[in-house]
């Protein structure tokens, strides 16, 4: 008997030791990491900035591939069908994980639960309301006065349908009853661009893009939608201290992976991309972008997937917001 079974537990301990063996020896070749926009924005600027970072910590090359298109579909379909080996991640966003299954419903074509693992949550981004100057409106209180004013009449821009600057202000309009004319654009340098030009009247709009358009005069800040003030912009008041408590749209961005990557290979990319995070320059540079680092757990990403999922459906649901 014991003769028969030797090759078999041969096998098992074999089995046992070859796991961990994997993990030891990854990587081995070139990571690539996917982004869902084009070069130049603030997703693709964190990716190559911890592209480059992990490269050095990992000692192979990590080279950014860019996927725009579709909602982020277009990456995030293409990482769900990629081999889950560890060498193709994904550094996906707010919209493509937390909205987009509530906007598109069963036409998705992954389950962001389902078909990927978390590896980190980076970081977070504020939004900002935002007014052409010539609104007579420097509080939330002024504002909300003057959209009462003029019933139907006040537009507000967003960076297109179903997006976080189109959300935040149904979720605003719902929760004061107040109304105003959605103009979709594509993109949000588009919407900050007519908003400059007065073709419509506000906006909520990433902080990072609309705050050195306030800096220089182009627009007038009123207030941070998010629960506490921005760091960088210390003066200015948040939504909730307008009287809406809770308030808050903040956008956010994510590592991960095909959902079958080995544990120990998640791991260790937890681990890297988190003590990258904490370096100071790195820090430092996000700072400038107006990105707050998170870093953590992975659960902390599927947390963040259930919850805001859950509170932008309800909004997206109760507005009736259709995509095409």
């Amino acid at each position: 008997m014991t003769h028969a079974f030797a090759p078999l537990m041969a096998a098992a301990a074999l089995l046992a030791t070859a796991v961990p063996a994997a993990a030891a020896d990854y990587p081995s070749k070139a990571i690539k990491l996917v982004v869902p926009y084009s070069a130049g924005g603030s997703t693709d600027a964190l990716a190559r900035l911890v592209a480059e970072k992990l490269t050095q910590r990992l000692g192979q090359p990590v080279v950014v591939e860019n996927k725009p298109g579709a909602s982020e579909q277009i990456a995030i379909t293409s990482v769900t069908k990629a081999p889950a080996d560890g060498y193709t991640l994904l550094l996906s966003t707010f919209s493509g994980l937390a909205v987009n299954p509530g906007l598109y419903g069963p036409r998705l074509p992954y389950d962001p639960l389902k078909d990927l693992a978390p590896v980190s949550l980076a970081a977070t981004v504020p939004t900002v309301v935002v007014v052409h100057p010539q609104v007579p409106a420097k509080t939330m209180a002024e504002l909300a006065a003057f959209m009462k004013s003029k019933p139907g009449s006040v537009s507000y821009a967003s960076a297109g349908n179903g997006t976080p600057s189109h959300l935040g202000m149904e979720s605003y309009k719902k929760l004061t009853g107040l109304d105003a004319v959605h103009v979709p654009y594509k993109g949000g340098a588009p919407a900050l661009q007519e908003l400059m030009g007065g073709q419509v009247q506000v906006m909520m709009a990433l902080a990072p893009e609309a705050m050195p358009l306030v800096k220089s005069g182009k627009l007038r800040a009123v207030a941070a939608a998010t629960t506490q003030r921005i760091p960088a912009y210390p003066d200015l008041p948040t939504v909730n201290e307008s009287g809406l408590k809770d308030f808050d749209l903040s956008f956010w961005y994510a590592f991960m992976a095909p959902a079958a990557t080995p544990p120990d290979v998640l791991a260790k990319l937890n681990k890297s991309i988190d003590a990258i995070l904490q370096e100071k320059d790195v820090r430092a540079r996000l700072a400038e972008m107006s990105l707050d680092v998170v870093g953590g757990a992975p659960s902390r990403v599927s947390e963040r997937i259930k919850a805001d999922g859950a509170k932008w459906k309800k909004v997206i649901d109760d507005a009736g917001i259709k995509v095409d």
